[in-house]
Formats: C-alpha cells, structure tokens, sequence
C-alpha cells in the first residue's frame, strides 16, 4: 500500500508540471502571435512595395523603348521623304504615268504569292468578280 502511495505523488506531480507547460505555451502564444502578425504583415507589406517598385521600373524601360522606337522610325520617315523627294527632283518635278506604273510593278514584288490583285476593266468590275453577277439568281 505504501507503494502505490508513490506513484500519486509523482503522478500528480507530473500531471502538475504538464499542466504548467501547457499554460505556460498558451501564455507565450497569446503574447507572441500578435508580434507575428504584425511581423508577417510588414514582410508581406515590404514583398508589394518591391514588386510595385520592379514593375513601375519595367514600365519605366518600355517607355523609354518605345521612345527610341517612335525616334528611329520617324528618322526612317524623314529620310524615305528624302528619296521621295530627290526621286522627284531627278525627274523634274513632274511623275509621269510611266513613273507611276514602274512603282507599282516595283511594289508588286514585295508582295506574297498569296495576294490576290483586281485588275479593273472597262465596266469597272475586277475581272474575278466579273462572273459573280452571272450565277446569282434572278429575282
């Protein structure tokens, strides 16, 4: 009987101990979780301003690349008026039909072998579409 005496006592004391571990985690937690939200928060806050940051510096860089873009094509532009011109001024300032037609033989050969050309003749009507009126029905 004096035995079983010893094992309450360590038991309770175990059970007591236990019991104050537990207590003690929850208290800790109660203070701690707090300091972690506001923690996590912060990162979270700093992880948005960084990534705003890095897409505002990607805007930024497109800007600026469609800047040099639009510069580069205008000096394309300027310089095609410039030949356009100096072609005009070869020619006398006048453009004959002639001049005409060689440029738009010359612009055929920048074309595809898919480009469907209408040739008009003398109804006005492209020469593919000149049957088209034939096989609608007649009302």
């Amino acid at each position: 009987m004096n035995n079983n005496n010893n094992v309450t006592p360590t038991l309770f004391k175990v059970a007591v101990w236990s019991l104050a571990g537990i207590v003690l985690l929850i208290v800790a937690m109660a203070f701690i979780r707090p300091w972690y939200n506001v923690w996590s928060q912060e990162m979270e806050g700093k992880a948005e301003f960084a990534k705003a940051e890095q897409n505002r510096k990607i805007k930024i860089e497109e800007a600026k690349a469609n800047l040099e873009a639009e510069k580069l094509n205008a000096q394309a532009e300027i310089e095609r008026a410039k030949g356009a011109a100096e072609a005009i001024r070869i020619e006398n300032g006048s453009i004959t039909p002639t001049y005409i037609q060689y440029l738009w033989v010359r612009q055929q050969s920048d074309l595809s072998n898919k480009t469907v050309i209408y040739v008009p003749t003398e109804t006005n009507l492209p020469i593919l579409e000149s049957t088209r009126a034939l096989s609608l029905p007649k009302e």
